[in-house]
């Protein structure tokens, strides 16, 4: 049975590249937890969801400039445009707006 969550998160993994263990950690569960929701036997947390939603939405923006493995690269690696912090650590403490802006600004071009 397919849900919500289990198309997200195949969402994730095509377009972002990433692991259900990439996952677990961003959401801070255990992978097995993810491979769970995976397959609808499962449901997160409403505050987890929201968190899930936000990845979603990070990885669909940065897929319009990066590939899914440059993408998984992206979202993993200390950026200096993220006082050299990673989007991944952003999100996972709700500071997704913050990695937002820095999409905005490579979109616009404006990488300084």
């Amino acid at each position: 049975m397919s849900t919500a969550v289990a198309r997200i998160l195949g969402d994730l993994r095509r377009r972002g590249g990433l692991r259900g263990a990439d996952i677990a950690n961003i959401v801070d569960v255990s992978p097995p937890t993810v491979s769970r929701w995976s397959t609808g036997k499962g449901s997160p947390s409403l505050r987890t969801q929201t968190m899930i939603a936000e990845l979603r939405y990070v990885v669909e923006c940065l897929s319009d400039l990066y590939s899914p493995e440059q993408t998984r690269l992206w979202l993993h690696t200390p950026h200096p445009l993220l006082d050299r912090e990673r989007a991944v650590d952003l999100i996972h403490e709700g500071r997704t707006e913050e990695v937002l802006a820095v999409i905005d600004r490579l979109e616009a071009g404006a990488y300084l």
